[in-house]
């Protein structure tokens, strides 16, 4: 049996298309986007949030019951907080899709493909996403002992995540309010504190707290999350 790669963090994560982003959050081991961000790439509706429901209920009048490829998953929400929003994996988008009329119908499917196809692969060898990884942050500047401190970051968070996983912390609002408990014990502000502290605009942009944090903050957070892992397997913590 191939393990998944720990490549990601279990947490909201966004995509980017054509510069605009799409929030997406695993579950059930795939991807599934916000229909109501694709709705919104596809259409320049000022509202995608009404077309998509419109969309839905001809849908369901045409007996194509969307109710069976969405569901309602927790995502962040402009407010900054988790709200339940339709979400779609890669065959229910496929589908959607085929109902709205736009231009960029045929990008984007042949983008949600290769998107699709790479998640396949890194499952397949876990080696390529960290080789991916590391090729973005290089393209983007980042010195190369950071490069590695993050990618050894994303490993020792993926083994913490997996070990929550394993004691039945539901994922979600659990893991991050468990991650905000580290952030505070580390650094005495929760990651949310911490982006605004950093300027950064989590939600509209997409910016990962971590790609911003400085090689002493990386090795803070590596430590605080190792130590919380050890803590639970001696302890055999169930959540």
């Amino acid at each position: 049996m191939v393990k998944r790669a720990k490549t990601t963090e279990p947490v909201n994560h966004i995509a980017v298309f054509q510069e605009s982003s799409i929030r997406r959050v695993w579950h059930n081991e795939e991807w599934w986007f916000s229909v109501v961000d694709v709705c919104a790439i596809l259409t320049a509706s000022p509202d995608a949030g009404a077309y998509w429901r419109k969309l839905k209920q001809r849908l369901n009048a045409e007996g194509g019951q969307p109710v069976t490829f969405c569901h309602g998953l927790k995502l962040l929400a402009p407010d900054g907080k988790q709200h339940e929003t339709d979400c779609a994996n890669t065959e229910g988008l496929f589908r959607i899709i085929q109902s709205i009329p736009s231009p960029k119908a045929e990008p984007f499917k042949r983008w949600l493909a290769q998107v699709s196809y790479e998640w396949v692969k890194e499952i397949e060898n876990p080696e390529l996403a960290s080789a991916r990884a590391r090729e973005l942050y290089q393209a983007k500047g980042y010195p190369r002992a950071w490069i590695e401190k993050r990618l050894r970051s994303i490993s020792m968070r993926g083994e913490l995540t997996d070990e929550w996983k394993a004691r039945g912390v539901a994922e979600g609002k659990e893991y991050s309010i468990l991650t905000a408990d580290i952030a505070r014990a580390t650094f005495g502000v929760t990651p949310t504190e911490h982006s605004q502290l950093k300027g950064l605009d989590v939600v509209k942009t997409g910016n990962n707290l971590r790609d911003h944090m400085t090689d002493l903050e990386l090795i803070f957070t590596m430590l605080g999350e190792a130590s919380t892992t050890e803590i639970a397997r001696r302890s055999d913590a169930l959540g």
